[in-house]
């Protein structure tokens, strides 16, 4: 009965697949995911390979916490490109997990699992540890407001271990964007950068437990010396960028002193 009661309060997402493509949409025009039917690893949408610039700074990470599976593009890359690391996915909507077939997520194994549960409920409950988190909360509504709180992020940096990083997709066009950056900024102590996503309206914000951000702690050599060279070709690009943003202008933006009142 619970398992039905879950199905009824989700929105079901629609697959659309063509020779080329398969999509997941909650409404028209609205893109969740999208998979090349050629290269089903291949991170297709821009901002998946932004938040691929958690390898500047953990470059073998054992355990990856990702919230939200979507189409499965970050679970798929990694799960394929990082072969000795650990991955724990967690996704609110079970009719989103139920289509993973679609899009050729792999099985659960003894390094990969899918689990269907509220994000800031997993971060406040688990017990385990992360090197790094994957934030990527959408659902048919937008950005989620759980993924976006204080304590949620709270949680986050509790969770995260020692010179972990968390990687957050959000929405720049949401009305209190500058809100939950500042939310960021204080969980982590100043300790973050926003990257704007090429060709979407996303920033990717990047924070980090006890790191300081900059390209001094980051090695771009690294980060692509273990890559395949499918991979590398993917992420070179992308993640020289971020190297060369750090430094010059991307840290966090003033915040609108008529948003203080809305940080609790």
């Amino acid at each position: 009965m619970r398992d039905l009661m879950d199905q009824l309060s989700h929105p079901r997402p629609v697959v659309y697949a063509d020779r080329d493509h398969v999509s997941m949409r909650f409404r028209q025009g609205e893109l969740q995911s999208l998979m090349s039917v050629q290269q089903p690893t291949h991170l297709v949408v821009p901002y998946t390979r932004t938040m691929m610039g958690f390898l500047l700074m953990v470059h073998k990470p054992a355990h990856i916490l990702m919230i939200g599976l979507g189409g499965g593009s970050l679970a798929k890359f990694c799960y394929h490109h990082l072969p000795e690391t650990r991955i724990t996915v967690v996704d609110i909507n079970p009719h989103v997990i139920a289509m993973r077939g679609h899009f050729q997520v792999p099985d659960d194994d003894a390094r990969f699992s899918v689990v269907c549960a509220d994000g800031a409920d997993f971060v406040r409950d688990t017990r385990k540890t992360f090197d790094v988190i994957l934030v990527d909360g959408f659902d048919a509504d937008g950005q989620s407001a759980q993924l976006s709180s204080k304590a949620f992020y709270e949680d986050t940096c509790r969770v995260l271990r020692p010179k972990g990083v968390m990687a957050i997709n959000l929405d720049s066009d949401h009305p209190a964007h500058s809100v939950f950056l500042q939310r960021v900024h204080t969980t982590y102590r100043g300790n973050m950068f926003v990257i704007c996503v090429q060709e979407r309206a996303n920033h990717v914000v990047f924070a980090t437990k006890g790191l300081t951000l900059s390209s001094k702690n980051m090695d771009l050599a690294a980060a692509l010396q273990d890559c395949s060279p499918v991979a590398r070709l993917q992420l070179q690009a992308e993640l020289g960028r971020i190297f060369q943003l750090i430094d010059d202008g991307s840290r966090f933006p003033p915040l609108d002193v008529r948003d203080i009142g809305e940080l609790a």
